[in-house]
C-alpha cells in the first residue's frame, strides 16, 4: 500500500470539477447569506457572535484532540484578546491562553503570510512547558523522529492499529517549502476549495510532533477568513468536525492511503463546512435571545452577579442551574445565591423546574426572554 505522498507527482492535487461545482457554489451562497445576516446584527451584537464562535472554535477544536477546556478560561482569553468589553472575566491557565493566542493570531491576521516562524511560535505557544502530557516534545521546530515515524496509531498497546504514518523527517523542510508557496500564492481556486486541501495538506506532512490537528484546523480557519476577507469568525468548523469526529478521521485515511484524486475528500469538507453554517443559526439565535432579553428588562435593577450569570444563562448553560452552582459561578456564599435567585424568581425572571429539595434547579423564563 502506497500513502498519498509516495505517489508519482505528489503533491498535484487533482479532483472533479464537475462533481463539486455545484456544491461549491451554493455553499459560497450559504455563506454570504450568513455573513450578510450576522453584519444586519449591529456592531455589538456582531461581536458577541463572534466572541461565541471563537469560543466554540477552540474549546471543540481541542475536543477533538481529547483536551477540555474550560469555557469561561477561553471566553476571558479571547475576549481580552480581541478587546472586548465583557462582564465576568476569569484568568485562564497557560494551556487556554495558548490556544487562544493561535487562533486569534490566525483569524485575525488572516492575511499575512505563513512562514515557518509563525508556525514554530503557533506551535510554542500551544506547548509552553515542552511537553505533551507527561512526554517531553521538540518544540518550534520540525520533528526530527528520533523516536520513530510518525505514526497515528489507536488500539491498546500490543494490539495496535496503525491508521497513518508520515512522511520521514528528512523531507520535512522541502515539503514545507512547496506548501508554504502555494498557500501563499495567489491560484485561481476558489477560497473554500483551498481551505480544504490546506487542511488535508498539512495533517499530511504532520510536521511536529503535536499539535497538528489544531494547527491544520487554524489553517483551514485562516482561509475561510480569506474567503470572507474578514476576521469575524460566525461559524465554528471545528465544532462541526467535532461532532462528525468519526467521518472526519474516515474520509481523511481514505484520503491518505487513496491516490492524488482528493474528489471525495473536498466534497466531504465542504458538506462540513456547510453543515457548521447552519450550526451557526444555534448562535444567532442565542444573539438575538440575548438583544431582546436585555431589550425587554432595559432600566429594571440587576447587580453585577446576577447580569454575569443570565448572560451564562441566555448564551446556553449545559448543566442544571442550583444554588450551589449559582454561588460557584458568582464566587459569592450559598445565602447570598439564594437571595439572588429569589429575587429573580419573584420578578419571574427564573422558574423553578420540577423537583425539590436538594435538587432544586432553575431556568430561565422563557416568556420574559422574548
Amino acid at each position: 500500500m502506497k500513502y498519498i505522498y509516495e505517489r508519482k507527482n505528489w503533491p498535484e492535487f487533482y479532483w472533479n470539477e464537475r462533481r463539486l461545482a455545484e456544491q461549491v457554489a451554493d455553499l459560497r451562497h450559504k455563506q454570504g447569506r450568513l455573513v450578510g445576516r450576522m453584519e444586519g446584527l449591529g456592531f455589538k451584537f456582531r461581536q458577541e457572535a463572534a466572541l461565541q464562535n471563537l469560543t466554540q472554535d477552540v474549546l471543540k477544536s481541542s475536543e477533538i484532540e481529547g483536551e477540555r477546556l474550560d469555557r469561561d478560561q477561553v471566553r476571558s482569553s479571547l475576549a481580552r484578546r480581541l478587546g472586548l468589553d465583557v462582564a465576568g472575566l476569569v484568568a485562564s491557565e497557560r494551556n487556554v491562553e495558548g490556544i487562544v493566542e493561535m487562533m486569534v493570531d490566525a483569524t485575525q491576521n488572516y492575511s499575512s503570510p505563513l512562514t515557518n516562524q509563525r508556525f514554530f511560535s503557533w506551535h510554542s505557544a500551544l506547548f509552553p512547558t515542552a511537553h505533551s502530557g507527561m512526554t517531553k516534545i521538540r518544540v518550534g521546530k520540525w520533528r526530527d523522529d528520533s523516536s520513530g515515524p510518525m505514526q497515528v496509531v489507536s488500539g491498546a498497546i500490543g494490539k495496535e492499529r496503525i491508521h497513518y504514518q508520515a512522511p520521514e523527517a528528512a523531507r520535512l523542510a522541502q515539503e514545507m517549502r512547496a506548501f508554504l508557496s502555494w498557500f501563499n500564492g495567489k491560484t485561481p481556486l476558489d477560497p473554500v476549495l483551498k481551505a480544504g486541501i490546506a487542511h488535508l495538506w498539512f495533517i499530511t506532512l504532520h510536521p511536529l510532533d503535536d499539535g497538528n490537528g489544531r494547527i491544520a484546523r487554524a489553517i483551514a480557519d485562516m482561509a475561510l477568513a480569506r474567503s470572507e476577507n474578514s476576521s469575524q469568525r460566525f461559524y465554528s468548523m471545528s465544532s462541526q468536525i467535532c461532532s462528525e469526529r468519526k467521518a472526519y478521521y474516515d474520509i481523511l485515511e481514505a484520503t491518505q492511503k487513496g491516490d492524488l484524486d482528493i474528489t471525495d475528500w473536498l466534497v466531504w469538507f465542504l458538506g462540513c463546512l456547510g453543515r457548521a453554517f447552519l450550526g451557526a443559526e444555534t448562535i444567532l439565535s442565542s444573539v438575538l435571545m440575548k438583544a431582546q432579553f436585555w431589550e425587554t428588562h432595559n432600566g429594571e435593577p440587576f447587580s453585577d452577579r446576577q447580569r454575569k450569570i443570565i448572560n451564562r444563562l441566555l448564551d446556553g448553560f449545559d448543566a442544571k442551574l442550583t444554588s450551589s452552582k449559582w454561588a460557584a459561578l458568582g464566587s459569592c456564599s450559598q445565602d447570598s445565591a439564594s437571595r439572588d435567585i429569589d429575587d429573580l424568581v419573584k420578578r419571574e425572571i427564573l422558574i423553578k423546574n420540577s423537583g425539590g429539595g436538594r435538587s432544586t434547579s432553575y431556568s430561565l423564563n422563557s416568556r420574559t426572554s422574548q
